[in-house]
C-alpha cells in the first residue's frame, strides 16, 4: 500500500496549490467513520495512480483554516486540486470505481 502523506494549514499552499499535477486531498478526522472507510480505498488508488495523481491528507480538527478557507462541512470531504483551484469535490464514501471515474480526466 501507498503510504499517504499528511499537509497542515503551514505547508497546504507549497503542497497542494503549487503542486506541479493533481491533487487529491482527503480532509478527515480521527472520529469519523466514515474517512476510515475511505482511507484504504485512496491509499489503493494511490498505489495505482501515483505516477499521475498525488494524494495527501489533511486532519480537519488539527488543521482548522484550509477546511473553513474550501467550506469543508461534511467529512470526508475529498478535493482534487489542479492548477490551484479546486476542480472536484467529493463528499462521503464512494467505492473506489465512482472516484477513478471522478478523477479520470486528470489522471488518465
Amino acid at each position: 500500500m501507498a503510504n499517504i502523506e499528511a499537509v497542515t494549514d503551514a505547508d497546504f499552499q507549497s503542497k497542494v496549490l503549487e503542486a506541479d499535477g493533481p491533487v487529491l486531498v482527503d480532509f478527515w478526522a480521527s472520529w469519523c467513520g466514515p474517512c476510515r472507510q475511505v482511507a484504504p480505498i485512496l491509499e489503493e488508488i494511490a498505489a495505482e495512480k501515483g505516477e499521475k495523481l498525488t494524494i495527501v491528507k489533511m486532519d480537519a480538527d488539527a488543521n482548522p483554516v484550509t477546511p473553513a478557507q474550501y467550506r469543508v462541512t461534511g467529512l470526508p470531504t475529498i478535493n482534487l486540486y489542479y492548477q490551484g483551484e479546486v476542480v472536484k469535490s467529493i463528499v462521503g464514501v464512494r467505492p473506489k470505481s465512482a472516484i477513478l471515474a471522478e478523477l479520470e480526466e486528470y489522471t488518465a
